[in-house]
């Protein structure tokens, strides 16, 4: 694969990262434009990552059925389109609109990336697709780390409107470049719209759509009462999705798989708890820097730069080695420790302090993130691999929105002291079951302990294997 090639793909998946961190030192300007609460604007982050749960891998199969590269430049036209409509958007709903738009744009860029690469390895020429897949990791978590940084500054300077805005030139700049230099697509379409939508279990998706916005109404509303009817919703439509994916032959969730790998299953639920942290953190702390400290958007970025930063440097590190069960550990630990120093922020605390607290908040992101994707890399069948680690993807999505449900419940009109002082308690509980799980996991630490070695392939390049079955 060509070093143009590589720069296009890597400018299409970096757009997803980006306006997923850019929003979180939007929320309160945006507050302020549509006279709204924080309840109202957590929709902005729980409706793009409802729709990029859903998109990555129902992108993905479309690129399978219909060619990388048509799925690749339709995600591209799509962002564009809803950079341009949030710009103009009257209201919220409008703007909640086109973060699910632009959700579903910037989902297709790794799916339909990943497919160009692997046709390109068959080829056998340009970079090493070592390289090439880790450039693609790297861009996406930088652009996560900076994304704040970048998204501060731009409001500062030309307003909230042009986090979204920026998206136009972007895509415009990777759809000429797939245009021109990514390989056509050689294949036919197969099949017709009916065929396809058949293929993409469109059921299965209505159903986790509806579990997931019913459940989100029923915990946005916990503040004030139980909502029985979003509750039922919920519940009724989750047991349809059970029924539905359990006898359907190209399920969107696999639940046959997960029945028969408990291992996998546990690895899904700590991934949610990890993210539910995580983004709670990303979110819930720059909105209260903004509205609780009183920072400018920029400064609130540099302060977050940590978080993704230091996560982003510990994943690097952790990459060297197949670490599981002490990388899930400490990463607990660490947990438990940040979502502890949440009770130390406040108005008046100091700034070298409030980045500190980021910077250790920082560190379970990449050590839970990396032992957990090397957990599944053993425990999934070969033959499911693409289905798991799409699940994987779902799971971290799953736990960003129910993370925007919980900054809702605590902050109610806007980020206080006390509501990010309730929020850690409640992450802190949350990382305390982390650690409990990780600690009394016999199979995990077995997993990490006697089923890794490392091993050179005849290429002269590290992968890992089990070492027994």
């Amino acid at each position: 694969m060509s070093l143009r090639q590589v720069v296009v793909i890597v400018l299409g998946v970096l757009l997803n990262g980006l306006n997923s961190s850019m929003i979180a030192v939007a929320l309160v300007p945006i507050s302020a434009t549509y006279h709204v609460n924080s309840q109202a604007t957590a929709w902005l982050v729980s409706g793009l990552y409802l729709a990029t749960s859903v998109a990555q891998p129902t992108m993905g199969r479309l690129a399978d059925l219909l060619g990388p590269k048509r799925v690749f430049c339709f995600g591209l036209v799509l962002t564009g389109l809803a950079g341009l409509g949030a710009w103009f958007a009257p209201d919220l709903g409008w703007l909640i609109a086109a973060r699910v738009v632009l959700g579903i744009g910037t989902s297709a860029a790794y799916p339909s990336g990943l497919a160009l690469v692997r046709r390109n390895e068959r080829d056998g020429e340009g970079i090493r697709t070592s390289v090439v897949l880790g450039a693609i990791t790297i861009s996406s978590q930088v652009c996560t780390a900076f994304g704040p940084s970048v998204g501060g500054f731009l409001i500062t300077w030309f307003g909230w409107q042009s986090i979204f805005l920026v998206n136009v030139p972007v895509t415009l700049l990777g759809l000429l470049g797939a245009l021109f230099w990514l390989p056509g697509d050689q294949q036919a379409i197969r099949g017709n719209l009916r065929s396809v939508l058949r293929s993409l279990d469109s059921l299965g998706i209505a159903l986790f759509c509806a579990m997931m916005i019913a459940l989100l109404f029923f915990l946005m509303r916990l503040s004030s009462g139980i909502a029985w009817g979003p509750l039922v919703i919920a519940l009724l439509a989750g047991g349809l999705l059970f029924w539905r994916e359990w006898r359907c032959t190209t399920p969107f969730i696999d639940i046959r798989m997960l029945a028969s790998h408990g291992g996998l299953l546990m690895t899904y639920g700590r991934y949610i708890a990890t993210y539910l942290v995580f983004y709670s953190v990303f979110y819930g702390y720059s909105q209260w820097l903004e509205q609780g400290r009183g920072l400018a958007p920029d400064m609130a970025g540099l302060v977050m730069l940590p978080v993704a930063a230091v996560g982003a440097l510990t994943a690097a590190l952790m990459t060297k080695k197949l670490v599981i069960w002490r990388g899930l550990l400490g990463g607990a630990l660490f947990m438990l420790i940040g979502t502890g120093l949440l009770q130390l922020a406040g108005s008046t605390a100091s700034l070298w302090l409030l980045a500190l607290i980021a910077a250790v908040l920082g560190i379970p992101n990449g050590l839970s993130n990396v032992s957990n994707q090397n957990a599944l890399y053993l425990q999934a069948p070969a033959s499911q691999m693409g289905a798991a680690a799409g699940l994987l993807r779902t799971s971290q999505y799953v736990g960003a929105i129910l993370a925007s449900s919980l900054i809702s419940i605590n902050y109610h009109q806007q980020a206080t002291d006390a509501g990010l002082h309730h929020l850690g308690l409640y992450l802190t509980g949350v990382s305390m079951l982390v650690l409990i799980v990780v600690l009394i996991d016999p199979k995990l630490r077995a997993l990490s302990d006697h089923l890794v070695k490392k091993v050179s392939t005849q290429k002269g390049e590290k992968e890992y294997v089990r070492s027994t079955r």
